[in-house]
């Protein structure tokens, strides 16, 4: 039995299980010469993409609209030729997607598709543009699939419980999105997104493990990126065997900073328990990536971050997360005696303290710095960067020429002591 998840606010599916096995399975079993089936077969070789996703921030005037140039910028930095992202994830959560519009997010995502496509002719490494589909509404939902396809997304994100009136996820994603599939004749990996934070209200804070499971043995859905804590990604990544069906199901961390403790082997006793406890939880089964927001301003720290967790090297991943620990301390502030950290607020003052972005500019509605906490924040950031050139790896602290027409500089030897 599929282990269980949050269940608040859930309402029964009007399918069961078994009809909803049956409506799966008889959509895969159609003539052979059906565009469903041809798309199918478009897909038997596709593998996702592992490493670092980068959900890039969106950037925008103060009325709201986007600056291409600028948006451009920020996905050439956050790939810091090959140095930094392997994914570039568009109109996701930290893009703000839920306070712009489908014109918004739909630019944002031709630009990062255009972007990785630029720079995969130069790369040393596959680069994917993941263009995230969700909006408050089915249709406008569907309008963001049908431009994704038309503008080469390698991959597309949905959060189906974020979506108002979609009440079955399953049925949501079988009918209507296959329905998109089936009429343009191919397909795209989708992947889901499981955040609690974004849940439309009245609505689960995750999607059932059962929906999960239905949802993966659609030939399209390639896995899943889960924004909770350390047991709610347990829940799925003990249930991973059950969610693959012929294709490869992959679990992606949106709790980037979880990394260094399921990646972490044990040294005292306290780390033999919390070792064994994570091998648990996640019958041994790590994420196959992160999707790290903090990662707009540090991308190469977060690339060798997952590298060093993913081999196990104690004492780097101590260092990287160090680093990181730090840019957290430094977008914190305090405001009634309680810790506020405006993270997308501070992500886009990190690019334009680095010379990447003009505008610094948040859509109405998402939590932003007053004057005081700006200078604060600009002090902080700029003895972070010192400190990381001095302490972290050659080549491992991100860079940025404005001089070279927004485009990243390449690898610096001397960007740091070590190493």
């Amino acid at each position: 039995m599929p282990p269980k998840t949050s269940t608040a606010g859930a309402s029964s599916p009007t399918w069961g299980w078994e009809s909803a096995s049956r409506e799966l399975v008889s959509g895969q079993q159609r003539c052979s010469a059906s565009a469903r089936i041809a798309a199918v077969k478009s897909l038997d070789d596709y593998i996702p993409r592992p490493g670092l996703s980068i959900p890039i921030v969106t950037i925008l005037d103060a009325r709201g609209r986007v600056l291409e140039d600028q948006q451009r910028a920020v996905v050439r930095f956050a790939l810091q030729d090959g140095a930094g992202a392997d994914i570039i994830f568009a109109a996701g959560t930290t893009g703000e997607w839920d306070r712009i519009d489908n014109s918004r997010r739909q630019a944002v995502a031709r630009i990062a598709i255009e972007e990785c496509g630029r720079a995969r002719a130069s790369a040393a490494k596959k680069i994917e543009a993941w263009a995230g589909i969700t909006a408050h509404t089915r249709a406008d939902t569907i309008d963001n699939l049908e431009h994704a396809i038309s503008a080469g997304a390698d991959a597309v994100v949905v959060a189906p419980l974020s979506i108002k009136d979609v009440e079955h996820p399953a049925e949501f994603v079988e009918r209507d999105i296959g329905g998109v599939f089936e009429r343009a004749g191919r397909m795209l990996p989708l992947f889901l997104y499981d955040n609690a934070d974004i849940a439309a209200p009245g609505k689960a804070a995750h999607l059932h493990t059962r929906d999960v499971k239905l949802m993966a043995r659609l030939p399209y859905v390639r896995g899943i990126k889960v924004t909770a804590s350390k047991t709610v990604i347990g829940n799925y990544t003990r249930a991973a065997s059950h969610f693959k069906a012929g294709h490869e199901f992959a679990i992606y961390a949106g709790n980037a900073y979880l990394i260094f403790d399921l990646f972490a082997p044990p040294e005292g006793v306290g780390d033999r328990m919390r070792h064994y406890w994570n091998r648990y939880l996640t019958q041994r089964t790590r994420p196959y990536g992160v999707v790290a927001g903090p990662a707009n301003a540090m991308p190469r720290e977060w690339q060798r971050a997952w590298q060093v967790c993913r081999s196990g090297d104690v004492e780097l991943m101590r260092l990287y997360a160090d680093a990181i620990e730090e840019f957290r301390i430094t977008c914190t502030f305090k405001r009634s005696c309680k810790a506020y950290r405006p993270t997308i607020a501070t992500l886009k003052a990190s690019l334009k303290e680095m010379g990447v972005i003009e505008s610094d500019v948040v859509a109405s509605g998402t939590p932003t710095m007053n004057d005081s906490e700006r200078r604060e924040f600009s002090a902080r950031f700029a003895t972070l960067r010192e400190r990381n050139a001095e302490m972290l790896e050659r080549g491992w602290v991100s860079e940025y020429d404005s001089r070279a027409g927004h485009a990243p500089a390449p690898v610096q030897k001397s960007a740091g002591r070590n190493g």
